[in-house]
């Protein structure tokens, strides 16, 4: 068993459950329902998450000199009545996509770029967007390699570690997607899964 850092927090072993203190960050989120693969909510979700989090890096290097890279896309996924949260039922699903931020964002930098963004893109979901910060807490992941739809056994790991640790699921569950699905074949996709647990 390994305890990580903050730093470590979006790297993880493909064959090793980790366990990470997950601190308050600040993202930004959208919500819906529906399958990922088919929705168009969740399409446009992940544009404008994407739209806004780019204007913010470069409106903040432009007025502070701030940089910093983009982070990867996340998600957080579950069902009104988990005891259906399957892949065979995936128009069930709620999520929450989301991208970290710097401590630097405020409600206000994000309102005045939601603007800017507004006025060049036409984006169905810009106002769906929100900065809210998130804490996790304790939290154990593992790395997944290969398809999403793959994503069961190693899920089922994270689980089973957790529970011969005397912890219980808690929370939604969480996937950090460090590969882009657009370059990247479903064999080499690498997504970290994460569960909460107390």
């Amino acid at each position: 068993m390994t305890t990580l850092n903050e730093k470590d927090l979006y790297k993880a072993r493909r064959n090793e459950v980790e366990i990470v203190e997950v601190p308050s960050i600040n993202f930004l989120m959208a919500d819906g329902q529906g399958d990922p693969n088919t929705s168009s909510a969740y399409k446009e979700a992940v544009e404008t998450l994407y739209a806004l989090s780019y204007a913010l890096k470069f409106a903040l290097k432009k007025a502070q000199g701030l940089e910093y890279k983009v982070g990867p896309l996340e998600g957080l996924w579950w069902a009104e009545d988990m005891t259906k949260f399957s892949t065979e039922r995936k128009g069930d699903w709620k999520w929450t996509m989301m991208i970290a931020q710097p401590e630097a964002i405020t409600p206000e930098w994000l309102e005045k770029v939601r603007e800017e963004v507004r006025r060049k893109k036409n984006l169905p979901a810009l106002d769906r967007v929100r900065l809210e910060v998130y804490a996790e807490g304790p939290s154990a992941q593992i790395l997944h390699l290969g398809p999403y739809a793959a994503e069961g056994p190693t899920i089922q790991k994270l689980h089973a570690f957790i529970r011969k640790q005397g912890g219980r699921l808690d929370e939604k569950h969480h996937e950090i997607y460090l590969s882009d699905p657009r370059r990247t074949t479903p064999e080499k996709l690498k997504t970290i899964l994460r569960q909460p647990y107390r």
